[in-house]
């Protein structure tokens, strides 16, 4: 992989993070248009760990948010009045099924279904069912001071779909949440604060397993550029993205996904 490569693939993945149409569906179908041929491990290595700038621009964007999460979760233990508490503990709570899940299936997402071009189609079209779903199901008049234990679960159980190769983490948690009748731009908070907890827990399985990986010191500059890329465009992709949604709704997003997904697969058949 070159500088030029690292950088490229770092601006896909800030893009398509928090925009719901896959990071790493786009990923791989970028490799595939620059013809990179990198090793399956360390492919999935790579787009785990320059995810980690995305965390960096989300953590920007919510830092007082955060802040003052922490600071009353850390009030509740004390017993001192503490209004943001619940919120913290609900997207901890909302972690847990894509960590154990994740934890179990890790093997099986860096195998061939993770760089098939027709899976990543076929998962793509899936993305965009997840989107069309969160439009028709839900009556988005809850906000998130609404939610309770179980909305927290069943929006876990949604972003754990997105273990699946090209479905999108934004665009299965957002459904989670517009399922349980969340307002558009509250659901895409929450879901954008679920990647705090659960984004620095997959780079840190990946981070013990780069340096079995051979050539794994050669990808330390392409790391970084990489980061730097997907924190500045992460950045930017979120503060459209809220904006869009104020008066939007994620119907495009959809179609797009869905034109990509079958263009993915006419393309494996005739490869």
């Amino acid at each position: 992989m070159d500088l030029f490569q690292a950088i490229l693939l770092g601006i896909v993945q800030g893009f398509t993070e928090f925009i719901p149409v896959s990071s790493s569906g786009h990923l791989l179908l970028a490799r595939r248009l620059l013809g990179m041929q990198q090793e399956t491990q360390g492919a999935f290595a790579f787009d785990v760990l320059i995810q980690m700038g995305t965390w960096v621009a989300v953590v920007i964007y919510y830092w007082r948010d955060l802040i003052a999460i922490a600071g009353d979760m850390i009030n509740s233990l004390l017993r001192r009045p503490a209004p943001q508490a619940r919120l913290g503990w609900l997207l901890i709570l909302a972690t847990i099924p894509a960590v154990l899940i994740g934890w179990l299936a890790k093997d099986a997402m860096t195998g061939e279904l993770a760089s098939g071009l027709s899976a990543t189609g076929l998962f793509l079209i899936a993305n965009a069912a997840f989107l069309v779903a969160a439009e028709l199901f839900g009556n988005r008049k809850r906000f998130m001071e609404d939610l309770k234990n179980s909305d927290a679960v069943w929006i876990g159980v949604f972003q754990a779909a997105a273990l699946l190769p090209a479905v999108s983490r934004s665009a299965s948690a957002l459904s989670g949440g517009m399922t349980r009748n969340l307002e558009r731009r509250q659901a895409a908070r929450f879901a954008f604060l679920m990647a705090v907890p659960i984004m620095p827990a997959a780079a840190m399985v990946e981070l013990l397993d780069l340096g079995s990986l051979p050539g794994a010191g050669d990808l330390i500059i392409p790391l970084l550029l990489g980061f730097l890329a997907a924190a500045v465009v992460g950045y930017l992709s979120i503060r459209w993205l809220l904006s869009y949604l104020s008066t939007r709704s994620f119907y495009p997003f959809a179609i797009y996904c869905a034109a990509v997904g079958l263009i993915a697969i006419l393309f494996s058949l005739i490869a």
